[in-house]
């Protein structure tokens, strides 16, 4: 248990009979009249939907234990995908359902968050930006700025962003995890 006054982001709370949100943000207020509050903004950890809840201050909130490991991606067995605990070196089965949009920028070796809660995986995160080699592009053709100065492009994972018309097939480059937008070359 923890107090509304304890709040922090990326904390998991138990609320609504056992569903677990974590917290996105966070604001204590003080009005001039009346109690003090605090105004949340909070992310259902399994589907993703995000909510805004107001709680008086100092009132007590279930925290759920949620253990979040770096792990590295091994490979891919059907369906499922197959991550190393770097320090036991255990092999955890993950659902892709669990894995979501994490699974567009995946490949064999890389680190990516696991956090789970009592034994089950809620969800993987990867850091903010991952280098990626373009598998396939068509050449970009100057003086065509209809698409805006993009095109489309496929990456080692086969997952499809958008990237400047210089990028070429090959070329390894920076992709942003949460939007899929290009950052920019990578220089070898």
């Amino acid at each position: 248990m923890a107090s509304t006054n304890d709040l922090k982001n990326g904390m998991v709370l138990k609320l609504d009979g056992g569903q677990l949100w974590s917290v996105v943000e966070f604001q204590h207020v003080k009005p001039g009249k009346g109690p003090a509050f605090v105004r949340t903004k909070l992310k259902n950890v399994l589907s993703g939907k995000v909510v805004d809840k107001t709680f008086n201050a100092g009132v007590k909130v279930e925290t759920a234990t949620v253990d979040k490991r770096d792990m590295q991606f091994s490979y891919m067995d059907g369906d499922y995908f197959v991550f190393m605990d770097m320090e036991t070196y255990d092999q955890l089965h993950i659902d892709k359902k669990a894995v979501g949009d994490a699974a567009n920028f995946l490949i064999e070796g890389f680190t990516a968050t696991v956090a789970q809660h009592e034994g089950e995986v809620l969800f993987v995160e990867l850091p903010a930006a991952v280098e990626l080699v373009i598998q396939e592009t068509e050449p970009g053709v100057q003086g065509d700025r209809s698409t805006g100065g993009t095109k489309p492009a496929i990456l080692e994972t086969g997952h499809q962003i958008q990237v400047p018309l210089f990028i070429t097939t090959g070329e390894k480059i920076k992709v942003d995890t949460r939007d899929s937008g290009y950052l920019g070359r990578v220089n070898s």
